[in-house]
């Protein structure tokens, strides 16, 4: 069920329900971080393997050494510069954070979501939320409360409202190495250059593992059901299937229409945040065409694009 009643979320965390909830990057998965049964709930509705961890999310910088200690001065600056925001930080956890959340690891991925129903469902909660993408585990993330209805209906009682996700890409995740140096382990919506203007040169180390560090590593993700393929040349992918129908995901150009294909631009005008904002809402639209293939290209490898193209490249990945 999609609503606006925040209260109604409330009542259902408060029973250690899960329910969707808005940020401005994609839809969450909530429940309560405290809670053990809410937390295995969290994982058996997405089907998300106990080895991946969750981020939890609180309501600001003031709330950080509710969850986390032994914070490095430059998590503390990162927080203090974009949160509310899209970043999320991972820090050694305290011990009210069940193992649960964080795959059995010492340490805990935090953030806190700059979207006002958001805001507004951790003011009236006594307690955190645990919340990955509220989809099934490796498909598209959501964007829209109707992407969220779509993939689990009745399976949660209610998904809030919030419209759609401004920045339409997960936050940009940092660890902390043990010298307290920050280090990127998933590309998202703060580039590494806005990091870099914060604390200085920062690595990025966000290569798939059995393990993950933090979500989003896993080489297989944000995937559609209909086969992926990236190409510099899409035309001639295009020439291949000639007839079928095709799905066509471009940054900014459109090529000329044909029989059976659905072409998407991200944005024509050739920006990178609005083609972030628009990327999963096109795949999960290209996605329902039951379509031969989707095709698409890279974007430039520069700012957004960088963690544009991560998604593309794992949704484009094959078991």
């Amino acid at each position: 069920m999609i609503t606006r009643d925040i209260q109604l979320a409330v009542d259902c965390l408060d029973r250690n329900d899960v329910v969707g909830m808005p940020t401005e990057t994609v839809y969450g998965l909530a429940g309560n971080a405290f809670s053990e049964q809410a937390v295995r709930r969290i994982f058996e509705v997405k089907q998300r393997p106990a080895y991946n961890p969750l981020i939890v999310h609180i309501n600001g910088a003031a709330d950080l050494d509710t969850v986390a200690t032994d914070i490095p001065e430059a998590a503390v600056l990162l927080t203090r510069h974009f949160w509310p925001g899209p970043l999320t930080v991972v820090l050694k956890k305290k011990s009210c954070i069940p193992d649960l959340v964080t795959a059995g690891k010492a340490t805990v991925a935090v953030r806190a979501p700059d979207h006002p129903v958001a805001q507004e469902l951790l003011r009236r909660t006594s307690y955190p939320l645990a919340a990955p993408s509220a989809n099934p585990f490796g498909t598209i993330s959501p964007t829209t409360a109707e992407h969220v209805e779509r993939y689990f209906g009745d399976t949660i009682p209610c998904v809030l409202d919030g419209g759609p996700c401004k920045k339409g890409i997960e936050s940009t995740i940092i660890g902390f190495e043990e010298d307290g140096r920050p280090v990127i382990l998933r590309l998202g919506s703060i580039t590494p250059e806005e990091i870099e203007g914060v604390v200085g040169n920062i690595s990025i180390r966000n290569k798939a593992s059995a393990a993950p560090d933090a979500p989003g590593m896993l080489s297989r993700h944000y995937s559609p059901k209909t086969e992926l393929i990236i190409s510099d040349n899409p035309e001639t992918i295009l020439e291949r299937y000639a007839g079928r129908k095709v799905g066509l995901l471009t940054f900014s150009y459109r090529v000329p229409d044909r029989p059976g294909l659905t072409q998407i631009v991200l944005s024509e005008k050739g920006d990178l945040n609005e083609a972030a904002a628009a990327l999963y809402a096109a795949l999960h639209e290209l996605d329902q065409l039951s379509a031969a293939v989707i095709i698409t290209s890279l974007l430039p490898e520069t700012g957004l694009g960088m963690a544009i193209n991560d998604k593309l490249k794992r949704a484009a990945e094959r078991e």
